[in-house]
């Protein structure tokens, strides 16, 4: 990888997360400042990661280096001493364009460049603003969602590689008739577009190299408070889908409402406490802090427990305190000299073996001393989720690491599964050349009110006392151990005893309707006191089977005909 960036001069290095993309960075500035004479090199990372940027340059290089920090009379001031590396953050660049174009870098390297993603915003635009003979953007994530991010973070490298953004379109999107985005074509164009400046190893790739990733999710059931708070938002994002349908644009006022209730449905999964900060419904925080007791028994173990939230994190804190562990917590609201004591303690320490999270240490932490990554809560975009567990199965890494998911069964959570496949399906056709096509079928992912819709719809009903199959599931569990109704059905099986509760249902209902209709058909007899109910007979002029259902009067049939427009209608 070394090697290939420095050769490039100019190149991405898309590495999953984990397998070393920083010091491939470093190596290639050796290569480069030993071969062609570099002298000047500016880091431009999360605010959260500069610190760790600085140790690991001086970990592996006696070259000097310079963290830019505080006001802007101190970053300038920063930019005109002599130093090897300086390492900045993303929010300051555009107030900074002056002073780097001064002291003027020879190379920049770009880390976690997903945050350019978007090329309208202030910052893509700026960073976009630099100017140097040699760069390299390292992301593990360089397509989150749309192929629009990754011809904004090719373009800071190559602005000609991909083309101009709408002809880029034009030959990868797949539109329906009314103009909205259903897929993605040709994707192998676009990896052998990148071949010249792009190096990407999978996990599959060095699989030999890493430890075994076990996964499971952990399928937990909702208190009637949280489907309380579930159901009533979940019925204000129907009706907004709807009025979407039909109006094709939403006012500012329900794309607020829109997000206010998705936020809510997904923090109602949690517990109630993140909704009103009193009331304590949910079960989650309870089982991850007794997944905790049983890895912690093994006194080598260390765990990272990830949620968006704080006041998950909060409920969580109250059971480790209880038991009397040590922890550390990081979350956005940290200032960045502090974080780097936050991750120094939990690697040293050995009685430190909980490191809580919010998103914020998502990115670009090294934290392979744990071996267990807990996930209270799914994030909305697969690289979030793949950030989370990449902190701890990386290169480095010596344990085997389990990875536990837990999903709240019946919510938000569990209807998000199907499209946060999808979005793994369109990174692996640009990046890995797995795949050429990618399409969502009917389901049309069009933007984000398409995925919501998809996510609504995916939203299984919640298990009847009377369904055949409740608790019955375990020969079809995903992944491995844990109890018994605690780990959820594997979604291929789940679909398939979706569709059978579904047909159970029908036909219920199609029967009470047909007893209502008069005690002939009870008995097994038409309202004609013809054959018995139902006849198998032979079509005379083709000789095929058919199934002959007589029914026992008008009244009856109006509200067979009604139920079974229903089924069809998938309301039920």
């Amino acid at each position: 990888g070394a090697l290939f960036a420095a050769r490039a001069g100019r190149a991405l290095i898309a590495d999953d997360m984990g397998l070393g993309k920083t010091i491939q960075a470093l190596a290639a500035v050796e290569i480069l400042a030993r071969v062609m004479g570099i002298e000047r090199v500016l880091v431009v990372s999360p605010t959260s990661l500069k610190h760790q940027w600085a140790q690991e340059i001086r970990r592996v290089s006696d070259r000097s280096v310079q963290v830019v920090q505080g006001l802007i009379d101190a970053r300038r001031r920063a930019y005109r001493e002599e130093s090897f590396y300086k390492i900045t953050n993303y929010d300051v660049i555009h107030r900074d364009l002056e002073a780097i174009g001064a002291w003027g870098p020879d190379l920049v390297i770009l880390d976690e460049a997903q945050r350019i993603k978007n090329w309208k915003t202030r910052t893509a635009k700026a960073v976009k603003g630099l100017r140097s003979q040699y760069a390299l953007v390292l992301t593990g994530t360089p397509l989150e969602n749309r192929l629009e991010e990754l011809h904004s973070i090719v373009e800071f490298l190559d602005p000609f590689r991909l083309g101009p953004l709408f002809r880029f379109l034009h030959n990868h999107q797949e539109l329906d008739e009314s103009g909205k985005v259903i897929g993605y074509r040709n994707l192998s164009a676009i990896t052998r577009t990148l071949a010249p400046i792009l190096v990407r190893r999978t996990r599959a790739d060095v699989l030999k190299d890493l430890p075994e990733r076990l996964e499971k999710r952990v399928f937990l059931p909702m208190t009637e408070e949280q489907e309380r708070h579930h159901r009533e938002n979940q019925e204000i994002v129907a009706r907004i889908v709807q009025r979407w349908r039909k109006r094709g644009f939403l006012t500012e006022e329900d794309q607020q409402r829109l997000m206010c209730a998705l936020q809510n449905m997904r923090m109602a999964a949690d517990s109630t406490f993140l909704l009103d900060g009193s009331t304590r419904h949910g079960v989650k925080a309870g089982e991850i802090v007794s997944v905790l007791e049983e890895v912690l028994a093994d006194p080598g173990v260390k765990a990272v427990v990830f949620s968006q939230w704080i006041r998950m994190h909060e409920l969580i804190q109250e059971g480790i305190r209880r038991r009397g562990w040590e922890y550390v917590f990081l979350n956005g609201q940290v200032p960045g000299p502090k974080r780097k004591e936050i991750v120094r303690r939990f690697r040293e320490d050995p009685e430190c073996r909980i490191f809580l999270s919010t998103d914020a240490g998502g990115v670009g932490l090294n934290l392979q001393r744990a071996s267990v990554v807990l996930n209270a809560d799914l994030p909305w975009n697969p690289a979030v989720l793949e950030q989370r567990i990449g902190r701890v199965h990386r290169l480095g890494q010596k344990r085997k690491v389990r990875v536990v998911h837990f999903i709240s069964e019946g919510s938000i959570e569990q209807g998000m599964l199907p499209l946060l496949a999808f979005k793994k399906a369109l990174f692996a056709g640009v990046l890995d050349g797995e795949r050429d096509q990618v399409f969502l079928g009917e389901e049309k992912l069009g933007g984000f009110m398409k995925s919501v819709e998809k996510v609504m719809g995916s939203i299984p009903d919640k298990k009847r006392d009377d369904d055949p199959f409740h608790g019955a599931g375990s020969i079809l569990r995903a992944g491995r151990g844990g109890g018994a109704g605690r780990e959820g059905v594997a979604p291929e099986a789940r679909a398939v005893l979706d569709l059978v509760r579904q047909g159970k249902k029908f036909l219920d209902l199609l029967g009470r309707a047909l007893e209502e209709g008069g005690e002939e058909v009870a008995r097994g007899r038409s309202s004609e006191g013809g054959s018995s109910f139902p006849v198998l007979e032979k079509d005379p002029a083709t000789g095929k089977p058919y199934l002959k259902v007589p029914l026992p009067g008008e009244g009856a049939l109006r509200k067979a005909a009604s139920l079974l427009q229903v089924f069809l209608g998938g309301s039920l």
